[in-house]
């Protein structure tokens, strides 16, 4: 195991360094590569290169050259005065040890094998074990100190509860700021960095520790790591400051000491030049671009975003604030070799739906009575990063557009999010928290943005997927809640989220196990309200993953199979059956973002609170039988995306072979389902 484990870290360190000594920037610009140990001396067979230290236990070769015509060549190392046959293989860049090939102008990294540092051999040399030729090498100066993480001091606290561990500087774009406190008193308070001998207004926003350029939220004592943006490095910048730009003050700052002997960077950083003359950096992996020309503006959105993710940008509902429900978006995306830009109207914080008969959520304009005023100009895809360009008129005739004002600022509206099966937008992931003001009609041209910037993200595990198996249960309450980050119901089903999703007796979407021939209830707490675009969920059990019946089309809902929870009427409309008061989870004002920070669903479950509209729930009644599929899933006739699977079994016994998770007692079921529905009361 450990060797496998090492082998791991090899194939890790050689993926990042890939990313670092592939980075496409300006020629003019130098690329801090490591610690510079010199060009290999060069004897035979056209061996030629330069050598760096990348950290303690890694070489980085550039322009490195062999003509591949050595009969046992390898790459070679010891702690000898000079290369001979008292040394060790070195691994190639693929953490192979097979005779070397040709190399030609390549640039790649070298792990030293078994946790062997640089501090430990000599020299290194491209070595020929049959000849015992040395075919080129250099030599590690004594006292050689590698690269590696460096401590300097705390941040120096001026207000604001400003505090500090000792900060490290982990790489040449990385800093780590342990136990992290700042009581989120400032008006527009930022990290920031720049030049000079003292923090100042003369300086450039951090990202937080999310990408998010927003003012910064209250800290207590946490542990944050922050990425330099673009294309600075440490080597650029003179302090590091929590600085509020309104006031001019500094809360807290640090000096960096020049010259730390630290990593290079493994983030890939991806220019992107922005064709429009103003640009304005919305989060780390978004910016918008446009124009004003006569009576239109040309408006270009670049996202560092997935395939099958959607650039969200509008103008604010309100006119003193960002605002989502009422804006005017696009809906930027593209799909294969085709982009779109469409015209988007946000009445709730839903998917577009019928309530009354009248279109609700998020809408196109041609669903709602308007036109799609938003013309696609240009839309490509280039190294991970869509660029959508397209073009509208300041004034519409549609009035459902708002107009694009060419005096003052105005407060817009942005998300990233993800496309479900049918290309609709869900439940965005990325968006801001405060107000963002951007002036359209500037005098002078200007632009904040800066080169994207892309790491090696560590998976993060979904929360452990929870069921239901108890021949003993025979009520499940159902009852409202966050769907949550991509641990919750992303990762678990591996679908798109509309934002909410079902509760089971405590648990988000658990998998139930059901048994032919019994009875089971449903105790429904998902909202009677019709008017409700947002909680007006009827619980539908059918033989589809998506639910959402209602949203479907006369032809596509032939195609489902409806197991329980609609009934139709004369003229064959559906209409749902278990439509039960408001009971629903709810932030308790923390940050929906962090979601992904809780360890585990328990921990994010006592987060929440709990509140419930008076009146008895609706009941569903249901007797699986044996024209039940094995599989069906319960979910809203309104929206899709909010439930998962019930297993329909035969009998417990043969069913418990295969059950691959935890088995739920009756205890425990009932202490959760009290917890989730009693306490709120």
């Amino acid at each position: 195991m450990p060797n496998m484990r090492f082998k791991h870290r090899i194939l890790f360190s050689v993926l990042n360094i890939f990313l670092l000594v592939n980075n496409v920037i300006s020629e003019d610009t130098e690329v801090y590569k490591g610690k510079y140990l010199g060009k290999i001396n060069s004897y035979h067979h056209q061996v030629t290169g330069d050598i760096y230290a990348v950290d303690e236990y890694t070489f980085l070769l550039t322009n490195f050259n062999y003509d591949g015509n050595g009969a046992d060549t390898f790459f070679w190392a010891g702690a000898s005065n000079r290369p001979g046959p008292q040394g060790f293989i070195v691994p190639d860049e693929y953490g192979k040890t097979n005779v070397l090939d040709r190399y030609f102008n390549k640039d790649f990294t070298l792990t030293l094998p078994d946790n062997k540092k640089i501090t430990e051999i000599k020299w290194f040399a491209v070595y020929d074990l049959s000849s015992q030729n040395t075919f080129g090498d250099v030599y590690i100066p004594e006292e050689f100190e590698p690269p590696t993480t460096q401590k300097i001091s705390r941040l120096t606290s001026h207000s604001h509860d400003v505090e500090s561990e000792t900060i490290e500087i982990i790489d040449a774009k990385t800093i780590k700021i342990s136990q992290f406190t700042y009581n989120g008193g400032g008006k527009d308070t930022y990290f920031w960095v720049g030049l000079g001998p003292q923090p100042s207004s003369k300086g450039t926003k951090v990202p937080d520790e999310y990408g998010y350029l927003d003012p910064l939220r209250t800290y207590s004592k946490e542990d944050i790591i922050l990425q330099l943006p673009g294309e600075w490095t440490i080597f650029e910048i003179d302090w590091f400051s929590i600085f509020d730009v309104e006031s001019k003050q500094n809360y807290g700052s640090v000096i960096i000491p020049d010259g730390l002997n630290v990593p290079p960077s493994l983030v890939k950083v991806v220019p992107h030049t922005n064709a429009l003359p103003n640009c304005f950096q919305l989060h780390k992996d978004i910016q918008v671009s446009w124009e004003i020309f006569g009576p239109q503006i040309t408006i270009q959105l670049a996202g560092q975003v997935a395939e099958d993710e959607y650039m969200a940008f509008g103008l604010s509902a309100a006119e003193n604030k960002s605002e989502m429900i009422g804006s005017d978006v696009a809906i930027a995306y593209i799909d294969g070799y085709l982009g779109y830009a469409t015209d988007y109207n946000i009445t709730a914080k839903a998917p577009c739906g019928k309530v009354l008969g009248q279109y609700k959520g998020v809408c196109k304009d041609e669903l709602l009575g308007g036109i799609d005023n938003n013309q696609l100009h240009t839309a490509v895809r280039e190294s991970g990063i869509n660029i959508i360009t397209y073009r509208r008129t300041l004034i519409s005739s549609d009035p459902g557009d708002k107009e694009y004002p060419i005096e003052g600022s105005s407060y817009v509206v942005w998300a990233i999010g993800r496309l479900n099966h049918n290309k609709e937008p869900m439940f965005h992931d990325v968006y801001p928290k405060g107000n963002v003001q951007i002036e359209l009609n500037r005098k002078e041209k200007e632009s904040n943005c800066f080169a994207f910037t892309r790491t090696h993200e560590s998976f993060r595990e979904p929360w452990d997927k929870s069921q239901i198996f108890d021949r003993t249960i025979r009520t499940f309450t159902a009852i409202l809640g966050p769907s949550a980050g991509k641990r919750g119901y992303q990762g678990i089903t591996g679908m798109t989220s509309t934002g909410l999703a079902w509760y089971v007796n405590g648990y988000l979407i658990p998998e139930l196990w059901l048994r032919r021939g019994l009875t089971y209830a449903f105790k429904v707490y998902g909202g009677n309200n019709p008017h409700s675009a947002e909680t007006y969920h009827p619980f539908i059990i059918t033989d589809e993953p998506h639910g959402g019946f209602d949203r479907l089309s006369e032809e596509a809902q032939k195609k489902v199979r409806v197991l329980a929870g609609v009934e139709f009427t004369r003229r064959g409309q559906p209409r749902p059956t278990a439509a039960g008061p408001l009971c629903i989870a709810r932030h308790n004002g923390r940050d929906r973002r962090l979601d992904d920070d809780f360890p585990t669903f328990k921990k994010f479950n006592r987060s929440l609170v709990f509140s419930c509209d008076e009146g008895e729930p609706a009941i569903l009644e249901v007797t699986p039988n044996t024209t039940w599929p094995d599989v069906v899933y319960y979910n809203s006739f309104t929206h899709a995306n909010m439930g998962w699977k019930i297993h329909i079994v035969d009998s417990y016994t043969s069913a418990s072979r295969s059950l691959p998770s935890i088995q739920m007692s009756v205890q425990t079921v009932i202490v959760m389902c009290a917890f989730a529905i009693f306490a709120a009361l």
